[in-house]
């Protein structure tokens, strides 16, 4: 695996220094890991971690891009603003439904796979693309390093919540954000599995802290106060009650503090061909922000209002009270700590949530998500699980 020549033995060569050159040779051969990204969540986890393998000896990373998120607001710019490595492949799949996407996906990097011949693919949370390489990878028999292991909403009609189970089961070393992560994985039995199981942290604080200070406001037009509030999750832009009752809980909440929120072009759209964006006053729609700019948002706004994932701990991050906009959510200990309440789509639990927040002092919990050195764990982990294999 390691391009270790044969090292002859002679009458002159003492069995020590056989061991000693062989272990200078393994230590000199470059590793190579095959990352697979495709969704906007995944480009800012991948910077840290990206960063982190740059800084080791003898690691060479290839970039996948699958194309899953491709418009410009939602992808280029993060590569261009987070200086992440430039993608050696991008495979511009997307605009199809998950089998198809899942399926083109795994096709194509199966090919990349045989041509690069790395000795680790890592993926990242749980998209169609966190799936389709990993599959690909088990297939021929490459080992799977998966970041944000062992995350459960317990919500099987959400796709992510399929997408992170499978992968989790066909991965070799998992990595773990929180100890509720690491307790899900040994609920389901994987301590009998041949697998590594790691606590690391979670990337996404490494990320938070290291941006943090580039942080930059996207318009002159943000009041100064706000709730922060971003939706996207089909769940809810789908179902019209659903998206009418979060809707009718934003408008009741605007006439006490304004609301801003990054559209997602797909959101933009229900909302116009509903209608709904007509009749709302006191919410301040603006064009979908690059990362830097969402952590002047999160920096400078009141409260929280999301149906995201990553958004959820970012709140955290930045210490800012946070309702979720979803029935379930996989970061359990932020709602354990009374951080995060869950609103749900029903309007009386969601104004309910925030004249809590409004009317009380939130005491934030310390290292929840780990140090800010998780990208630094997990690529040390592969290194020392590459050289024992």
């Amino acid at each position: 695996m390691y391009g270790v020549k044969k090292i002859m033995l002679s009458d002159s060569t003492s069995p020590n220094l056989i061991l000693l050159k062989l272990k200078n040779k393994i230590n000199f051969a470059t590793m190579k890991i095959l990352t697979v990204i495709g969704a906007r969540p995944q480009f800012i986890k991948a910077a840290a971690v990206s960063r982190a393998i740059a800084a080791t000896n003898n690691l060479e990373e290839i970039i996948v891009h699958t194309g899953q998120h491709f418009d410009e607001n939602m992808s280029k710019v993060f590569f261009d603003e987070l200086n992440i490595p430039i993608p050696t492949y991008n495979l511009d799949i997307n605009s199809v439904g998950h089998g198809a996407m899942t399926g083109r996906m795994l096709e194509k990097i199966e090919e990349l796979l045989l041509k690069e011949k790395p000795d680790l693919l890592m993926v990242y949370g749980d998209t169609n693309s966190t799936l389709a390489g990993a599959l690909a990878a088990a297939k021929l028999h490459i080992p799977v390093a998966h970041v944000e292991a062992g995350l459960r909403s317990f919500n099987m009609q959400m796709p992510e919540e399929v997408n992170r189970i499978l992968t989790d089961r066909i991965s070799n070393l998992l990595f773990c954000p929180t100890t509720d992560a690491i307790n899900n994985l040994e609920k389901e039995g994987f301590s009998n599995f041949d697998c590594m199981i790691i606590k690391t942290g979670d990337v996404m604080y490494d990320a938070a802290r290291y941006y943090q200070p580039r942080a930059t406001q996207p318009t002159d037009e943000i009041p100064e106060k706000f709730i922060l509030t971003t939706i996207h999750r089909a769940e809810n832009t789908d179902q019209s009650e659903r998206l009418k009752a979060i809707f009718d809980a934003l408008q009741e909440i605007a006439k006490d503090i304004p609301v801003v929120l990054p559209l997602h072009p797909r959101t933009r759209n229900i909302l116009a061909k509903s209608g709904l964006d007509k009749s709302l006053k006191n919410i301040f729609f603006i064009p979908p922000v690059g990362y830097l700019q969402m952590i002047w948002l999160l920096q400078n706004c009141e409260m929280v209002m999301t149906d995201s994932g990553g958004l959820q701990k970012e709140a955290y991050f930045f210490e800012k009270p946070c309702i979720t906009l979803r029935d379930q959510t996989e970061w359990t200990e932020l709602t354990r700590a009374g951080v995060n309440h869950l609103g749900g789509a029903d309007k009386e639990m969601i104004i309910k949530a925030f004249k809590h927040f409004k009317g009380s002092k939130t005491v934030f919990p310390k290292e929840l998500y780990g140090d800010g050195k998780a990208s630094e764990k997990i690529t040390k982990s592969i290194v020392d699980y590459l050289k024992s294999i």
